[in-house]
């Protein structure tokens, strides 16, 4: 058994290396995704002028009646002093044609006091630019920017099955890593003076036994935040009861064919606040999104300095029908089933955000050590086919040379 399980750790190891490298790398730098993008980008975060900011819905209007081939999809409804107005843009659809235009860019920066275009870019575009960079890692992180095919996310799917994969083999490692039980303490210490390759075999074994549980989480973690609605919900789903989900529940409308919104935003906000006031909320209305995919407004709540969601579950959220106004769902943190529970735990977890600043410098470490564990096991492998290669040869040679001469 031990043998088969070891067999399977390192093709697992092999195929995987150089996903789980680049998924820990990345993680390691996007934890501070928006603090680096700022600092890289002023431009797009730095309102250039000091006066009061407009009505942000003013804002919204202007994007849109600025460029008609575009729709504002998510946008703050508070801003940060001096912060620029910075939003979501998806393509409408051209009547010439009936397909999406194609503008070339989904975000926008607004100085919040003129109304002014600071900044436009594609987010995830491939490409190390400033402008890009953060959004670029970002995505690599989660698709390896493989292209969408006939609707599905070929990307989002490839690093969801790796992921899936990556769980059996975390517990896989786990049963090769202790041999000798009543040894275990061997299974967790570093021969520091040994250098070469005992000292790369223990950073390997030990350090992953070290970072055993983040690493196993984030393995989980990660099929969650790949195929939440393709694997993790009809799979907790089994065990628990979980609330409807506008998401999960309804149909997508095809790219070409998005739901034209009847309710304006102005009215999906005060329809989602009113409900937000009978639950007894007492959070602002923080941000706004509207998904034509499947037909909903969702209105967020939270102070503008919560916008990152920096701690704990995470900030409420109601759906609103776009054509109806009817209540169309709720995401509300630490609330509902076990399942939704741990389900709303899922991006808390593998962010960090859960423990706020902490959380994000733990996950910072471990993915770059996942990347070194990557690297450890692949030079592990290397060594041991060199060994057996040489070990092949010299059995070659031994059978090739003459039967008299060997005496």
């Amino acid at each position: 058994m031990r043998s088969a399980f070891v067999t399977l750790h390192r093709w697992f190891g092999l195929a995987a290396a150089l996903f789980l490298f680049i998924a820990g790398a990345t993680g390691a730098v996007i934890s501070w995704d928006h603090e680096l993008d700022a600092w890289l980008n002023p431009r797009l975060y730095d309102a250039q002028t000091a006066g009061r900011p407009l009505p942000v819905l003013d804002l919204a209007r202007a994007i849109e009646a600025g460029d008609p081939r575009v729709r504002v999809s998510f946008m703050p409804l508070a801003l940060e002093p001096g912060q620029t107005f910075t939003a979501s843009v998806v393509p409408r659809v051209d009547p010439a044609t009936g397909r999406l235009f194609e503008p070339g860019y989904n975000q926008i920066a607004l100085d919040p006091a003129t109304a002014e275009v600071q900044g436009r870019r594609e987010w995830g575009k491939v490409s190390l630019t400033r402008e890009n960079l953060l959004p670029f890692l970002y995505k690599l992180h989660y698709s390896l920017h493989l292209p969408e095919v006939r609707g599905v996310a070929l990307g989002v799917w490839f690093m969801g099955l790796i992921a899936m994969a990556w769980v059996l083999d975390t517990l896989i490692a786990l049963w090769i890593s202790f041999p000798r039980w009543r040894a275990w303490r061997r299974s967790f210490a570093f021969r520091w003076g040994a250098g070469g390759h005992k000292l790369t075999f223990d950073l390997h074994r030990s350090g992953g036994m070290w970072i055993y549980a983040l690493v196993l989480m984030l393995a989980v973690t990660s099929v969650a935040m790949n195929l939440r609605e393709e694997v993790m919900r009809p799979l907790v789903s089994l065990f628990s009861e979980l609330a409807l989900s506008p998401f999960a529940s309804r149909t997508p409308a095809p790219p070409d064919h998005p739901i034209e919104p009847l309710i304006p935003a102005a009215r999906a906000i005060e329809l989602a606040q009113a409900e937000a006031q009978r639950r007894g909320w007492t959070a602002p209305a923080g941000g706004l999104f509207l998904s034509t995919d499947v037909g909903v407004w969702g209105v967020g709540f939270y102070d503008v300095a919560n916008s990152h969601s920096d701690g704990g579950l995470g900030n409420p959220w109601l759906y609103v029908d776009s054509r109806s106004g009817a209540l169309a769902g709720a995401d509300v943190p630490g609330t509902g089933s076990a399942g939704d529970i741990f389900l709303q735990s899922m991006f808390p977890l593998h962010s960090g955000r859960l423990i706020g600043i902490t959380g994000r410098v733990l996950m910072s470490i471990t993915g770059a050590l996942i990347a070194m564990l990557c690297v450890t096991g692949v030079l592990i492998w290397a060594r041991k086919r060199r060994a057996r290669v040489r070990s092949a040869a010299g059995r070659a040679a031994d059978a090739a040379w003459p039967e008299g001469a060997r005496t």
